[in-house]
Formats: C-alpha cells, structure tokens, sequence
C-alpha cells in the first residue's frame, strides 16, 4: 500500500472513530447539562477550529449574499435542528440505538432520490429500504416488534433519532450544490458558524449561560471531544481523506461507526449489548449495502460527501 493511500485511510478511519464515540460524550455531557447548552459550547468550539483551518490552507474567501442565504439554510438545518433533534433524543435514547438508527441515513437519501429527483430505485434497493426498516423496528423496539401494535416505540428520543436520519438526508441533498462551487472545509465552516448562532438563540431563550459553571472536568472533556474532535478535526481528516482516495473506500469506513458507537457505549456508559441490537444492526448494514451498492457512482460520492449524520 503507497504512503498516499495509507495516509488517507488513517486519516478516514480516524474520523469515523471519533464520530462513533460522540453520541457517548454527548451524553455524558448531557448528565451535567440541557441540549442546548451543549451543543452551543460544542459547535463554538467547532467554528474555531474550521476557521483556523480554512484561514491556515488559504481557502477564506467571501461569497454573495445569494450563497450565504444557501449557507443559512444548511445551517439551520444541518446544524441547530439536527443538533436539537440529536441532543434532546440522547436525554433518553441509548448511545448505540443512535448510532444505529443514524447509519440509515443513506437509506433516505435513496427515498428523497426517488420522490423529488425520479430516480429509479429497483428491486435490489427496495430490498434494502425493507431491511433497513426492519432492522430500526428490532433496535428500537429492543426485538420486540409487536410492541408497535400497542403504540410501544422504545425511548422517547428514539423517535428525535427516527426524524434525525431523514433531516440529514435532506441536508446531505441540498449541500451538493455548495459543493460543487466551494472546497469543502470553507463550505463547513460557513454552514457551521451560521447553524451556530441559531443555536445561541435557543440558548438564550432556554438556560442562556447560567449552565456553564455547572460543568465538571469530565463535562467539560466530554464537550472538547465534540467541538475539538468531532466537528473539527475529524471533518478535516474526512476531506482529505476524501481527497486520496475512492468515495467507495471512504464510504465503506462509514459502516464501521455504528459498531464504534455500540462498543464504546458498552465500555464507557455500561450499555448493555443485547441480541436483539445486534441482529437488528446487522440487518441494518445489510440494508443500507444493498442501497449503496447499486446507485451510480455519483450518488454514492453525494451520499458520503458530508460524512455520517452525527455530527
């Protein structure tokens, strides 16, 4: 294996490590803290690091107000509602359910495809929607699917985490026009900074800062891994990882973030690892493959070009 491509799968598999271990420290933040206090901090955090990354690889540049308008809806909602979603789901959800149910996000993306663009889905994709569906019943149902029958859908936040998969499907769709215009790094970063100063609204018309002296040092660790790791550092990793080699290989690395997310909520938060969540994630998996592995190959680079829907 050359150096180039060995770079770029460290690089890939290092992002989606630390991405499959966030939905663990936000709810270790969350003991200490309201939602929105949490992702405030954390997406504070985020800004800064894209900003230094944008302005260290000479690629700032202003853009028109027609653009930023574009910048604006993605933040809101790729940033505030899907950070809100995430956040209050994980108030009651399990770490490993998230990661899960997440993971199906190219599954909407496949669905959105067919309903606003007519593309043609076939047999084998429909296939995986089914698999994919069936496999998020077992998981939030804890393997008790006739629980739905009775109107039992598991935690409350499992549905927040539902309705989070599709949101970031619909996101990952508008993107790819800003994509196609601006490097990645400084559309994120845009995107980014402008989903959070929504979030300062919520945050001040919730607990406003009052919360911030509440934090602990493993509070506070836990929402440096967010900010720092997660919506910094690994997003860069991810692009450049990206720029070395195959969407496909880069896509394929995505599936490990669910098992990353279930072995780390295990150790960390006690979880426990039943049968019923890992048959319903591998039913998962086997969805999700059979809906990626029959698009073209310019869906799927649209599919993986944002990375996964945790962040």
């Amino acid at each position: 294996m050359d150096t180039r491509r060995a770079r770029a799968l460290a690089e890939g598999l290092g992002a989606v490590m630390v991405w499959g271990a966030s939905f663990i420290a936000t709810k270790v933040a969350l003991a200490e803290v309201s939602p929105a206090t949490v992702v405030w901090l954390r997406f504070a955090m985020g800004v800064a690091v894209l900003a230094v990354a944008v302005l260290a690889s000479r690629q700032w540049a202003t853009v028109s107000a027609r653009t930023l308008g574009t910048f604006t809806l993605l933040g809101l909602i790729g940033i505030t509602f899907h950070q809100w979603l995430q956040s209050n789901a994980l108030v009651t959800s399990r770490a490993s359910t998230s990661g899960w149910i997440v993971a199906t996000t190219p599954v909407f993306m496949a669905i959105l495809g067919r309903v606003v663009l007519k593309e043609r889905l076939g047999a084998v994709r429909i296939a995986g929607i089914a698999l994919a569906a069936l496999g998020v019943v077992l998981v939030v149902t804890r393997g008790e699917p006739g629980a739905l029958l009775h109107g039992q859908l598991g935690a409350p936040g499992d549905i927040l985490i539902v309705v989070s998969a599709p949101n970031w499907a619909v996101f990952s769709v508008l993107s790819r026009r800003a994509l196609r215009s601006h490097p990645a790094i400084r559309t994120m970063a845009y995107v980014m900074a402008t989903g959070w100063l929504f979030s300062s609204l919520l945050l001040a018309a919730g607990p406003g800062l009052s919360e911030v002296p509440r934090l602990s040092a493993r509070g506070w660790g836990a929402i440096a891994f967010l900010g720092v790791a997660c919506s910094g550092l690994a997003y860069i990793a991810w692009y450049d990882a990206l720029q070395r080699m195959p969407a496909s290989d880069a896509g394929a690395l995505l599936y490990l973030e669910p098992l990353i997310a279930m072995g780390v909520a295990a150790a960390v938060l006690h979880e426990p690892v039943t049968a019923a969540t890992v048959i319903g994630g591998a039913v998962i998996l086997v969805g999700v493959w059979l809906v990626n592995r029959t698009p073209a190959e310019r869906a799927g680079r649209d599919a993986i070009a944002l990375g996964p829907g945790e962040e």
